[in-house]
């Protein structure tokens, strides 16, 4: 039995080894994940599909993004699950879930590059999304939409960019000198 439950912190090695087996480590280079760098997820919509026994074999993550000037709006991705467990419905009930998630918190829109054919059950379209770019290079038809209410990207246009909370970032390692880098401390020296 599969459950769709909110991710935990704890996941995150986890969750990256799935990203990198499901999506392969190319996945890093694409202009989503230029939104994505550097920032914390949505509050509330990470979510994870586990086995009964705990195992993560799906996640999925919305993102905080303006699409155009300042139209708050929702990038979704990624969305993965585990090779051994794909045609099984669980990428489905991930996306269903935060959709329902997004939209009872009162989030407007959400924005996706992915294949339409799939994603288009979920009501996603690029109808919403001609007159918006990505910060790099995309694929026009893959730039998809779902207004949440209906108008929120009526006219959108412009590029799309992240919002949101930034991660703390990783204390660098001190050198244990303080005040000049330890470069500078070295041609001084010589």
């Amino acid at each position: 039995m599969i459950r769709i439950v909110r991710e935990a912190p704890a996941e995150a090695g986890a969750r990256e080894a799935l990203l990198d087996l499901a999506l392969g480590k190319r996945r890093r280079k694409k202009s989503s994940e230029r939104l994505r760098e550097n920032r914390l997820p949505a509050d509330g919509l990470s979510f994870s599909a586990k086995l009964g026994n705990g195992r993560l074999v799906g996640t999925l993550r919305l993102w905080h993004i303006s699409a155009d000037a300042n139209r708050p709006t929702l990038l979704l991705g990624p969305l993965a699950v585990h090779p051994a467990y794909q045609k099984r419905g669980i990428g489905s009930a991930l996306m269903f879930e935060a959709i329902a998630s997004a939209k009872a918190r009162g989030d407007r829109a959400v924005i996706l590059v992915g294949d339409e054919p799939y994603y288009r059950r979920f009501g996603f379209s690029n109808a919403l999304t001609s007159g918006l770019h990505m910060p790099g290079p995309f694929e026009r038809h893959r730039l998809l939409a779902l207004e949440l209410v209906p108008g929120a990207l009526a006219d959108a246009h412009g590029l799309i960019t992240a919002a949101g909370e930034i991660a703390p970032q990783a204390p660098q390692k001190s050198t244990g000198i303080a005040g000049k880098s330890l470069t500078s401390r070295i041609r001084r020296a010589s």
